[in-house]
């Protein structure tokens, strides 16, 4: 299993980079189009700050990528990823540093139109992902083991093991483990 934890702040400073510069963009356009600060773009490209998911859906969604095509460019292996089969000892593994949520990037390509991600969220973990971050992608998730609890906009779900919830128009997003153990989902993105 390939783990992407302790370098992905140096990886994805770089990949910023490259991105903006890319698109000829400043830190400040970045900023505008991510809702990011331009101090905290300054202190990720400087190593200085390790991004968390929240960050990352933010700027990868400011370039029109998912998180996940941000993670794998910015560790460089988009070649890997062209093939059909996505070997498990191959997959990516990344850590937030905020919540401690295990992400593994079970699929992804570049000429496919669905990602497959397995997530492991922490007891009383807790993300909120922007509006922002789902405008170009549906979005549909299956519990594997525990309770997931879910507002979406201001509608609140809460998943069990089995139950999978499929999203509905861009909104604001709370995914949360209120629980006293460890809960593991699916995240099917389909680009479009």
């Amino acid at each position: 299993m390939t783990t992407i934890v302790d370098e992905t702040g140096a990886q994805v400073a770089r990949r910023l980079k490259l991105e903006r510069d890319a698109r000829q963009w400043s830190q400040a356009d970045l900023a505008e189009r991510s809702g990011v600060s331009k101090a905290t773009i300054s202190k990720i490209e400087r190593e200085e700050m390790s991004p968390t998911a929240v960050l990352l859906v933010r700027l990868a969604g400011a370039f029109d990528l998912t998180l996940a095509g941000l993670l794998l460019r910015a560790e460089g292996h988009s070649e890997s990823h062209s093939k059909r089969l996505s070997k498990s000892a191959n997959q990516p593994v990344w850590r937030d540093p905020d919540t401690g949520y295990l992400r593994k990037q079970v699929f992804v390509r570049p000429d496919h139109p669905l990602e497959l991600a397995q997530i492991e969220l922490p007891a009383g973990g807790q993300v909120t992902l922007p509006a922002s971050s789902y405008v170009h992608i549906r979005q549909v998730i299956w519990v594997q083991q525990g309770q997931l609890t879910i507002l979406e906009g201001a509608e609140k779900q809460i998943l069990s093991a089995g139950d999978c919830l499929g999203f509905g128009p861009p909104s604001d997003v709370t995914l949360a483990n209120e629980t006293a153990t460890s809960c593991t989902y699916l995240v099917v993105l389909a680009r479009g």
